[in-house]
């Protein structure tokens, strides 16, 4: 088994540290910088309350994105990974 790294990560203006196996940072990486684009992306277009607001438009987006890929499966197998510890991020987030 693949020894865990920690990261550190910022989504929207929190930093959270993970656990993820280094072939998968590189991916993370991505992801995280997806998301944080996308959330800018929708502060500017569009009028929200707080973070949470422009977080849960980039979650909208995302599955939309997923949804449209027929062709592919919904959630392969690693995103369906990266979608749970962003799910986790978000649930601590709510949590405070």
């Amino acid at each position: 088994m693949e020894e865990l790294i920690p990261i550190n990560v910022l989504i929207g203006d929190r930093t959270y540290r993970i656990r993820i196996a280094p072939s998968d940072e590189e991916v993370v990486r991505k992801t995280l910088k997806l998301i944080n684009d996308k959330i800018i992306e929708f502060k500017t277009t569009f009028a929200g309350k707080d973070m949470q607001d422009y977080i849960a438009m980039v979650i909208l987006w995302y599955a939309t994105q997923q949804k449209a890929a027929d062709s592919q499966p919904l959630v392969d197998n690693q995103t369906g990974e990266q979608l749970q510890a962003i799910e986790k991020l978000l649930d601590r987030m709510l949590a405070e």
